[in-house]
């Protein structure tokens, strides 16, 4: 009989990753029996008709989200004197004093930090969510779900969901091994492991090292490279449309070069508005200048303000925005879901673009694979005051260290260069492209086109033991 294999979403981050790429073939050619087991707002089964077992009870218990708050900072803490290092402090939010609530809640967590400040501490504070966790009642609809659907495995598509708790506990309780999948190039470092699962698998051998390094309770032997499926569409030849039918789909001059500027949200790039500016102004006195270029601007897809609308309007004779096909089905952050369509747009862009520029972005590795260089913005703008985060402070994070070399992205340090060295990276001249790959490589694996193929052929070996 064909194993059964719950996917797991907590919330709809890993929907991008496991829904809409080859994932679900890939394992059902392998002969899985294969579920969603969904926690999010997207119905898989309406729109995709996936097999599902929903979840509609999205309760947890009050306190798990400051004990969770309060274990982050205590592990960066720990790691800041453990390392020597004070990197780990930049990855803490501020606390939000605005209001009675706001300020009972910011107060019970320093609290709380100061009582568990330790590696002791963070082992008590853990068993201290999974005791709420089990307590609420979210645990017990999980459990009769699990109960009555028997699932040989659940995968869950990661690490950091406080929703995923209860339900993963109510596994564990009922000897239904368990995995989390990593979700992000720098999640590890930036402590955002909430959950504790029989198995993780991660993109690399850099990121099980990691695993390992910030987390001495997993063992070697939990710990499996998969890559992930977040990169693979980029191999995929079929999603590539001809220039022409894509320019005129999206409205682009043929006779064009095109750079595409990517968007960051607002805590990353808070000023990423005039790095746009500075682009488009570069471009329009390389075009004064005999060059025929355009921008295509594709914002962040979880960015709703309307910070570039001036500056897109200013500059339309340089700027055409090509927005993510993303929906916003909910009011939280990570209700904001992509479009399977959304896969093809980013590998078209990347495909018809020369290079791709923002501030420390991962797309990096999207227009890598495309043999398309990047740069990262690496100056201050003016309008940076008191109480705007420097996007200087990005560059020093934990996993912008596992660059080979500082030339795996050719950063710009000086406003007053960019023209210069635009034309420098459109002309061939300078690139990041081969250390880039190496890079790439370090981040995602040896084979970035086969993560699915890997997760379920690790699956298959778990399952066999």
């Amino acid at each position: 009989m064909n194993k059964k294999v719950f996917v797991f979403f907590p919330d709809g981050v890993g929907l991008r990753n496991f829904a809409f790429t080859n994932f679900k073939n890939i394992g059902e050619q392998m002969g899985f029996d294969i579920t969603y087991w969904n926690n999010t707002i997207f119905s898989l089964k309406d729109n995709l008709g996936f097999k599902e077992v929903k979840i509609e009870n999205n309760q947890i218990n009050p306190l798990t989200p400051l004990y969770t708050r309060a274990r982050k900072h205590v592990e960066l803490n720990v790691s800041e004197k453990k390392f020597s290092d004070s990197v780990y402090p930049t990855y803490k939010f501020p606390f939000n004093y605005k209001g009675l609530k706001n300020t009972l809640k910011s107060l019970y967590t320093k609290i709380l930090i100061a009582q568990y400040n330790s590696e002791k501490g963070i082992e008590r504070i853990r068993k201290k969510i999974n005791t709420l966790e089990r307590k609420n009642p979210k645990y017990a609809y999980c459990k009769a779900q699990l109960e009555a659907q028997k699932p040989d495995l659940i995968f869950c598509t990661t690490q950091r969901a406080t929703q995923s708790i209860s339900a993963l506990l109510a596994a564990k309780d009922l000897g239904i091994p368990t995995i989390a999948f990593v979700y992000s190039w720098d999640n590890v470092p930036k402590a955002m492991q909430v959950v504790e699962t029989d198995y993780y698998f991660v993109w690399s051998e850099h990121m099980k090292r990691e695993v390992l390094q910030y987390y001495p309770f997993v063992k070697e032997n939990q710990v499996f490279v998969t890559g992930t499926p977040q990169f693979e569409p980029h191999f995929d030849k079929s999603l590539i449309k001809s220039r022409e039918t894509f320019f005129v789909e999206q409205n682009l001059d043929p006779n064009k070069k095109y750079i595409c500027f990517s968007g960051d949200d607002e805590t990353t790039s808070p000023l990423d508005q005039y790095y746009l500016e500075d682009l488009a102004k570069a471009v329009r006195g390389l075009n004064f200048r005999g060059e025929n270029i355009g921008i295509i601007y594709r914002k962040c897809p979880v960015d709703f303000t309307t910070r570039y609308d001036k500056v897109v309007s200013d500059y339309k004779d340089v700027i055409t925005k090509i927005d993510p096909i993303w929906k916003q089905i909910g009011s939280q952050w990570n209700q904001i879901l992509p479009a399977k369509e959304d896969f093809e747009m980013l590998v078209n862009v990347c495909y018809h673009s020369e290079m791709v520029t923002n501030v420390c972005s991962s797309t990096v590795f999207d227009f890598v694979a495309h043999n398309k260089p990047c740069i990262y913005y690496n100056y201050e703008q003016p309008q940076l005051k008191k109480g705007i985060r420097d996007i200087g402070q990005n560059y020093k994070y934990v996993h912008f260290r596992s660059m080979p070399t500082k030339d795996a992205a050719v950063f710009c340090e000086d406003k007053t260069q960019l023209e210069t060295i635009v034309k420098s990276v459109l002309a061939g001249k300078v690139s990041n492209v081969s250390v880039g790959k190496d890079w790439f490589k370090i981040i995602a694996g040896e084979t970035p086109s086969e993560s699915s193929k890997k997760i379920w052929e690790n699956i298959k070996t778990l399952l066999n033991e």
